[in-house]
């Protein structure tokens, strides 16, 4: 194919580039920021799940500690005090001899062990439950970070898209870890016509949210009450 010459002077130009056809995009129509978008990386091993935010629990382990503590040393100071040939405490003689002489059906030794079983229970439930029950797990979609949600912001977040559809009057979002119940009060329109677009713009609110385990939903619209 033998590039066209100008007419006038006899020099070669290069072929006119082809006509954009409807569906091309050009170049000039990219914004800046769309032209440098960098895809999040994902790992093929990776669905994005997330598991929840484990608490710390310091104040119930510094409890724990000063408690365990405490009595640890006092017994020790009282036996080492009985092998240097003093008298023991008498705190201690005391509940040595009243578990000596009580029954073990006797309602003191029942409550002390009721208690007893009850204190390690909550102890065990601490240990082997994560906590921060306020806070989301969102999706990971970056290796190596985690991000996670309030509820009170993700409740807020889903009000505020609520708020914008027309015939609202007002909102109330109840956010949990498995559900958003929302209970809205619409002044006028149909109620299945609000119910509805609620349906839909709550639903894709909560996607856009990013959570690792997106929650149920829940809508639910009446009427204002009437005054007097």
């Amino acid at each position: 194919m033998t590039e066209p010459q100008d007419p006038e002077d006899g020099t070669r130009r290069p072929p006119a580039a082809p006509p954009a056809e409807q569906g091309d995009v050009l170049e000039l129509d990219r914004s800046a920021s769309c032209a440098a978008y960098d895809p999040v990386p994902v790992r093929p091993d990776d669905d994005g799940r997330a598991g929840r935010f484990w608490s710390a629990r310091r104040i119930p382990a510094a409890v724990l500690a000063l408690v365990v503590l405490g009595a640890t040393g006092l017994l020790l100071y009282d036996v080492a005090a009985v092998r240097a040939g003093r008298p023991g405490m008498k705190w201690r003689r005391t509940l040595a001899d009243e578990l000596a002489h009580r029954p073990l059906d006797d309602v003191w030794v029942l409550a002390g062990a009721a208690a007893a079983v009850a204190i390690g229970l909550w102890l065990l439930v601490l240990a082997v439950t994560p906590g921060l029950r306020a806070v989301l797990p969102m999706r990971r979609d970056r290796p190596g970070v985690r991000a996670g949600l309030d509820r009170p912001a993700a409740a807020l977040a889903l009000r505020d898209r609520a708020v914008e559809i027309s015939g609202v009057q007002s909102v109330r979002v109840r956010m949990s870890r498995s559900r958003a119940v929302v209970r809205a009060v619409s002044h006028f329109r149909e109620l299945d016509d609000v119910r509805a677009d609620l349906d839909t713009v709550l639903a894709t609110g909560i996607k856009e949210l990013g959570l690792a385990r997106p929650p149920s939903l829940s809508v639910h619209v009446r009427r204002p009450t009437r005054k007097g």
